[in-house]
């Protein structure tokens, strides 16, 4: 049976806490606190509208502890952190709250933030949210930096996924950036670019929320299966367009490559390098696209397609369902995870995030 212990630290003081509240959490008598009131054993559960939030967690107890946080529909925002008999760790990440709360065409999910309490051995000592100052949809406030979102658009492998085993190097990233950078994922399983941008709930729900500042990670390519190359380069263009126009900064991905192995223990093979039908080899053409408009490119297919194969054959299925599913394109939690550690060094190599901005190892 896992532990867990709760223990109201004097240094968070319910002052602190109420004094923070946002004016829309106040209904009903009186604003709720913001704190380890709203906590059970396993969750918490906070009801503020939609916007982005600071967490300030307090981990550890009186005994031995290991400790990771999830929320929303199942982003990891937190990893395991481990803390002594008697300790306390301290960490902050930024999260962001929407309806639908997963897959923009899925869902609504439930009102508010909820967070998951995990890890071998949770301890939770205390818990503080705050509305993310300046809000990230309404500038900065007073001469501070605005809170930064990471924008994701993509499909399935990128998406929140709403159902175990299933998960996504999107829905694993919050875990890697600290307060004051959040993941906003609008990635949408099965979607193309011509269904991202033709799908209302998607790109023009998506474009109007951009903010000076913003990085847009655009990773489509799985489901572009029947898209000529004159229409995938043009729909690329009109994503990058879009993003600048609104002040943003957009990062084209190349897609994670499919787990489809030849005989000589390569991936040297359209099904694994996403060539569709029509023979348009899509990570080449955003590779060109990127040269062309100047944009920031993350090689995800390179770097995955040198992972996988350095696996091989047997060791590589843990990165994605073959055992659970017989399925080579989506990843396993194990996997989404390494996936998004690629996807973080990339943006601190790139100086797309600052290095402060996010956690290693």
């Amino acid at each position: 049976m896992r532990r867990f212990t709760i223990a109201v630290s004097a240094a968070l003081t319910l002052t602190a806490v109420l004094a923070a509240l946002p004016a829309t959490a106040q209904a009903h008598g009186g604003p709720a606190p913001l704190g380890i009131d709203n906590c059970s054993a396993t969750a918490c559960h906070f009801d503020v509208p939609p916007g982005t939030y600071d967490v300030r967690i307090l981990l550890g107890g009186d005994t031995a502890s290991s400790t990771g946080v999830s929320g929303e529909t199942r982003r990891a925002l937190l990893p395991e952190t481990a803390v002594p008999a008697g300790g306390r760790a301290a960490r902050s990440f930024t999260v962001d709250v929407r309806t639908p709360e997963g897959e923009p065409t899925g869902a609504e999910g439930t009102a508010g933030l909820d967070l998951v309490l995990g890890g071998s051995a949770p301890a939770l000592a205390d818990i503080r949210v705050t509305p993310a100052l300046p809000h990230a949809r309404t500038g900065s406030r007073g001469g501070a930096p605005a809170t930064r979102q990471v924008f994701l658009v993509g499909d399935s492998t990128v998406c929140d996924q709403p159902g175990d085993p299933y998960a996504s190097w999107g829905q694993e990233l919050p875990q890697y950036l600290r307060k004051g950078v959040s993941v906003a994922n609008y990635a949408d399983s099965g979607e193309s670019t011509v269904t991202y941008l033709g799908n209302p709930l998607l790109w023009a729900t998506v474009q109007p929320l951009i903010r000076p500042g913003d990085l847009v990670l655009v990773q489509l390519a799985h489901n572009d299966k029947t898209t000529d190359e004159v229409t995938y380069r043009s729909n690329l263009e009109t994503l990058v367009a879009g993003v600048r126009e609104k002040g943003g900064k957009p990062v084209l991905v190349t897609p994670i490559v499919r787990r489809w192995f030849n005989a000589d223990g390569t991936l040297d093979n359209g099904t694994a390098l996403l060539v569709n039908g029509l023979g348009v080899d899509h990570p080449a053409v955003i590779r060109s696209v990127a040269a062309a408009r100047d944009v920031p490119l993350i090689d995800l297919t390179a770097r995955t397609k040198a992972l996988v194969e350095s696996l091989g054959v047997e060791g590589s299925k843990a990165l994605y369902l073959y055992n659970e599913k017989r399925d080579n394109t989506h990843t396993s939690v194990h996997g989404a995870t390494v996936f998004a550690g690629l996807v973080r060094d990339e943006l601190v190599a790139q100086h797309l995030v600052p290095r402060g901005a996010v956690r290693v190892g």
